[in-house]
């Protein structure tokens, strides 16, 4: 039974020691708007800003231990989900999720870092796609991801990305927001798809210079509003407000 009442968004992720992305930025969002956190550590980096030098998985029973250990002494009203790097820690973290059908869980599918350090092994990505993607309510793929769960080409093009997203929205999942941010333009444009509807646009212009943490920052906010109860598309609006705003005050 849940001791404290108060809404909470439960984190799975993995820690970031530059404190640039990972569960660092996630707990900041989610606070941004009032809510707490709770966490399930799903692997343990040693990074600066500018490269992954080591990474420490968690023991997939451990994470699930930490989730429901979350789970049972709050109130869990969100999850969101990034970095997990291995198998075991998807199958894991899906296991959690089918226990607790209610609670609407935003995914990140982290697979590299922002130099190029992969952080998800590849045998991972079909237990996340057959898994535990179509047990969340938003996966949200920047466009290098796009075309990795898809077995496709990168692509900058508008109309390529939205056939891609249709292909993975098509496999059983709930939604999907494809992040513009790596295309190119003066405006980025993330569009939200959902089975048997007009895809959404949400734009934003384009900033530039060092933009890390950006996925995990929008994927916590969307949780967090999530969690305050928001239909989807709010959720996905005031997000991308809010990271928007966040970095330009750096750009």
């Amino acid at each position: 039974m849940a001791m404290n009442g108060d809404p909470h968004v439960l984190i799975v992720a993995g820690s970031d020691s530059s404190g640039g992305a990972g569960i660092a930025r996630d707990v900041e969002a989610v606070s941004a708007l009032g809510l707490r956190t709770c966490l399930a550590v799903t692997a343990v980096t040693i990074q600066t800003h500018r490269s992954v030098e080591h990474i420490e998985y968690i023991a997939p029973d451990l994470v699930a231990a930490q989730m429901r250990a979350a789970l049972a002494s709050n109130t869990i009203a969100a999850i969101k989900i990034g970095m997990l790097g291995t198998v075991g820690a998807v199958e894991a973290v899906a296991s959690v999720l089918s226990e607790q059908p209610s609670v609407p869980a935003a995914l990140d599918p982290v697979m590299a870092s922002s130099s190029g350090r992969l952080l998800l092994v590849q045998e991972a990505i079909d237990a996340l796609k057959t898994h535990l993607m179509p047990l969340c309510r938003l996966v949200t793929p920047n466009l290098l991801e796009l075309a990795i769960l898809t077995d496709t080409l990168l692509t900058r093009d508008e109309t390529e990305a939205l056939h891609q997203g249709r292909l993975l929205l098509n496999s059983g999942l709930q939604a999907v927001l494809i992040k513009g941010g790596h295309s190119s333009g003066p405006t980025s444009t993330d569009i939200l798809l959902r089975p048997d509807e007009t895809p959404i646009r949400f734009n934003a212009p384009r900033l530039f210079g060092e933009m890390r943490g950006t996925g995990c920052m929008l994927a916590s906010t969307i949780a967090a509003h999530l969690a305050l109860g928001e239909p989807l598309e709010v959720c996905v609006r005031s997000a991308k407000r809010y990271v928007f705003d966040r970095y330009r005050q750096r750009a």
